[in-house]
């Protein structure tokens, strides 16, 4: 099991988050008519990277969305923050 930190309640088992996306990954203007296989690609590809990733992640028990830096490889947790503008 392992543990991930979420920057509201702290430490928690893993069992508690959800995946939620890559970070920055740009969403289809949607006050125009969007293609379906523009949509496709937003909704389906992800980059998969090896190394070093940015992701967020929801904590379900508080319901905040943050983000985590982790190792794709080894699964290793770097770091995490919130999404919240000017926070630190």
């Amino acid at each position: 099991m392992q543990i991930f930190p979420c920057p509201f309640c702290g430490p928690r088992n893993e069992t508690e988050f959800h995946f939620a996306g890559e970070l920055g990954k740009e969403r289809p203007d949607t006050t125009q008519e969007v293609a379906a296989p523009d949509w496709a690609t937003y909704l389906y590809a992800q980059r998969n990277e090896k190394g070093p990733v940015r992701e967020v992640w929801m904590h379900l028990t508080c319901s905040e969305l943050f983000v985590m830096e982790r190792d794709s490889v080894s699964m290793e947790v770097v770091g995490s923050g919130s999404l919240r503008e000017g926070a630190e």
